[in-house]
């Protein structure tokens, strides 16, 4: 496909389901990393410091009925920047995210993607790719019925064993 439509428009089109998978163990940098390795933290009770539009286009999603679930499968111990995600994933859940983590030695019998998606109404998938050190590489988007089934039950293994956020400690 020649134009992949962002990240907001294909939630905007989803009516039923969107799922998440990530698999790195670090991404690229950015500020609200590099501050949170300062020791800043985020002020929960000042929501527009914090609250971006991505935390509003899963708030509209779920208000319309959509299900949105985020696995993250993860080396332990954790790195700093899992560390961070798991800190900052508050404002998903908060969004209305449902978020699981799998350690990574749980994860070894499972048949996994090589790369992070995202997967709408079961039906279209939105394929990321990192460089080795996290970098973002680019994005393809994939509506084969056998290809996006495969992604979605390994989804689902994973949301299976993987443990609800409020319960992962990052240790």
């Amino acid at each position: 496909m020649s134009s992949i439509p962002e990240f907001s428009e294909l939630l905007a089109d989803t009516t039923k389901s969107a799922v998440h998978l990530e698999l790195r163990d670090a991404y690229f940098t950015n500020p609200r990393f590099e501050a949170w390795q300062d020791g800043q933290r985020v002020d929960w009770d000042d929501r527009a410091s914090w609250w971006r539009p991505f935390h509003q286009d899963i708030a509209d999603a779920v208000a319309r009925g959509v299900t949105v679930r985020r696995a993250r499968i993860v080396s332990e111990p954790v790195t700093d920047y899992i560390a961070w995600e798991h800190y900052q994933t508050r404002a998903n859940v908060e969004a209305g995210e449902q978020v699981r983590w799998l350690p990574r030695h749980r994860a070894w019998d499972l048949l996994l993607p090589g790369t992070d998606l995202w997967i709408f109404d079961g039906r279209l998938m939105r394929v990321h790719h990192f460089s080795g050190d996290g970098e973002w590489i680019s994005k393809e988007l994939c509506d084969g019925p056998a290809v996006v089934d495969q992604h979605a039950a390994a989804f689902e293994r994973v949301w299976e064993r993987a443990t609800p956020h409020d319960r992962y400690d990052v240790k």
